[in-house]
């Protein structure tokens, strides 16, 4: 039987594992960023790719790099099943335990 959160959409990036880095982290990038940091010693700092950094800093490099996505037919992501299986186990579980709460 599905959990009742499977219907809930999280709104909060503070919940949302999905999330890479959450607003105020990517202020906090743009900040060091001026103060001199390197792009590798903030995806340190943050434990993200230098990509993602990139992505942060430059939203033209974004935009275009989503644009290359779509012509080549969006993201068809290539995955093992059972460990697909798990991840989706372990995120609905995850998802469950952080809303419980809040559904009643």
């Amino acid at each position: 039987m599905p959990y009742k959160t499977e219907q809930v959409r999280i709104d909060c990036p503070f919940l949302d594992r999905r999330t890479k880095l959450l607003p105020c982290q990517r202020e906090m990038v743009k900040y060091w960023r001026k103060k001199g940091a390197s792009q590798r010693m903030l995806a340190k700092m943050f434990s993200v790719s230098r990509r993602l950094i990139t992505f942060v800093l430059d939203d033209e490099k974004h935009k275009k790099n989503l644009e290359r996505r779509r012509e080549r037919g969006g993201t068809k992501q290539y995955y093992d099943k059972e460990k697909n299986n798990e991840y989706i186990k372990t995120h609905r579980k995850d998802k469950h335990l952080r809303l419980k709460d809040t559904i009643k």
